[in-house]
């Protein structure tokens, strides 16, 4: 019989189970994806309960092949989208109003009064981060001063108010745990990045009732036991859970001082390890937690790139100018090289290190033979100048020089792309041989903390395809000059 852990991937696009063996390999993956709620103001929502039941809908389809193998499930990771916000009622669980998803800007009237009060610099003194409507403190107070039920609920000390760890494993467990941890709970603003216990100072800025939030934990902690709902023959362990940028970091072995690793999902996550103490950023950079294991935190610098992934979607789904995102790399490839047409996709603000909420998106540099291979090359490239910008920042913040980039996520398939990160960066790019880093991150960690992994199981089985960079100096800062002309006319006009 062998052993397996399951992983559960909670992302924006969808969810996914993720089996794996007792040497760390993935054995099986199963997927499903969930709507994505957008109204005509633009704010991007999930459905709780959707998600809930794709969860038991999966867990089910992995537990029927462990079974007909003959094979048992010992523990369980958990690895989500960050920042979006969950509001569910403590009495039964049950969701008070939709997620408000991290992209979602509706909450930046709310941040500007904020600003207006002249609280910015506290809340970044103590959450590490600058006041923005993408964490969750915002979109908690959004919730609790827009949604009535959500509302009644905290005059009623009925409320929960959690990230999606908190609330899958609340659902998970019954209610019995309502839990959170250093990698999730950084992420909501309301988080003091030197203690790594609720604040209440910043709790009181954005009017959050302390006592909704749920208990921090390690990240490895024993998060409760569960059943899944009855779809497994017997409750085992949650004992890993991770934001999933910071699962990914962990995932791909980035453990020591300066250790960077860029994430290509929806949007991207670019992470630094900078070890037991937090550095503050000069240039417009997060200081966030990487985890906490056995009661020791590891501290990373972070940029957040909002239009990754997404930028590929807008132009297959919106603007219909692809079929499938695999064609990008070759139409980029036929483009003119001359063709100076810039893409900012600041669809919903400008992120790290820009902080312009109010920016919208621009082409710049279009002439009459601009065609779509060029568009499609704009596009791409505005991924590989975004997490370039991040990546320099950093670089700065700690005083070193970059040799090696660790890179994963879906966008990574696309040759093109990569090999221009590898060029505009300047640096070496490592791609592991599988996928899912933010799932095997969380399950190796839930694994360690079980006693089924060891340090050293990661490195088993693991091979990279590489890219060096081999742009001409001069070519990488022509690039650089068109990009950053593009984004300076971005925030003089949206601002």
């Amino acid at each position: 019989m062998a052993q397996l852990m399951l992983g559960i991937d909670q992302s924006t696009q969808g969810t996914k189970v993720l089996l794996f063996d007792s040497a760390g390999r993935l054995y099986r993956r199963f997927s499903k994806n969930h709507r994505q709620l957008i109204n005509d103001q633009g704010w991007v929502s999930h459905d709780l309960t959707e998600i809930w039941e794709n969860v038991l809908s999966l867990v089910t389809q992995a537990q029927q092949l462990v079974s007909a193998n003959g094979d048992e499930i010992v523990g369980i990771g958990i690895t989500n989208q960050r920042e979006s916000a969950a509001a569910w009622s403590r009495k039964d669980g049950s969701p008070l109003a939709k997620t408000v998803v991290w992209q979602c800007a509706r909450a930046t009237a709310l941040c500007d009064q904020l600003v207006k009060r002249g609280v910015g610099a506290a809340v970044q003194a103590k959450s590490g981060m600058p006041l923005s409507p993408y964490f969750t403190a915002a979109k908690f107070a959004w919730l609790l001063q827009n949604e009535p039920a959500v509302k009644a609920a905290a005059n009623q000390d009925e409320l929960c108010l959690g990230t999606m760890d908190s609330w899958l494993i609340y659902q998970l467990t019954a209610g019995k745990s309502f839990k959170t941890e250093p990698s999730n709970a950084c992420r909501t603003q309301l988080l003091n990045i030197e203690t790594l216990n609720w604040d209440q100072e910043l709790c009181d800025i954005f009017d959050v009732p302390m006592a909704s939030l749920g208990t921090v934990v390690d990240s490895d902690a024993l998060f409760g036991m569960t059943d899944v709902s009855g779809r497994l023959p017997h409750a085992v362990p949650i004992h890993g859970v991770l934001g999933d940028s910071q699962a990914a970091l962990f995932g791909q072995h980035c453990v020591e001082f300066g250790d960077v690793k860029a994430t290509y999902g929806t949007g991207s996550s670019i992470m630094m390890n900078i070890g037991k103490r937090p550095v503050r950023s000069k240039n417009g950079l997060m200081t966030s937690v990487g985890w906490r294991f056995k009661g020791e935190a590891a501290y990373v610098l972070e940029g957040n790139v909002n239009y990754s992934g997404a930028v590929v979607k807008w132009l297959q789904e919106d603007l219909d100018l692809i079929d499938d995102a695999a064609e990008t790399g070759t139409l980029a490839m036929a483009a003119n090289p001359q063709d100076q047409t810039c893409l900012v996709p600041a669809f919903s603000g400008l992120g790290a290190p820009y902080w312009n909420d109010k920016a919208q998106a621009v082409v710049w540099g279009m002439t009459r033979t601009t065609r779509k291979p060029e568009f499609v090359k704009a596009a791409l490239n505005s991924i590989v100048f975004q997490i370039n910008d991040v990546i320099q920042q950093m670089l700065g913040d700690i005083g070193c020089q970059q040799t090696v980039l660790k890179v994963d996520g879906g966008v990574t398939k696309n040759q093109y792309l990569m090999q221009f990160q590898a060029d505009i960066t300047d640096a070496k790019l490592l791609l592991p041989n599988f996928e899912e880093l933010s799932g095997f991150g969380a399950v190796y960690a839930a694994g360690m903390a079980l006693g089924l992994y060891t340090a050293t199981t990661y490195q088993q089985d693991v091979s990279y395809q590489s890219y060096q960079p081999r742009m001409a100096t001069e070519q990488r800062q022509a690039d650089l000059k068109i990009w950053h002309r593009a984004v300076t006319i971005v925030n003089q006009n949206f601002s």
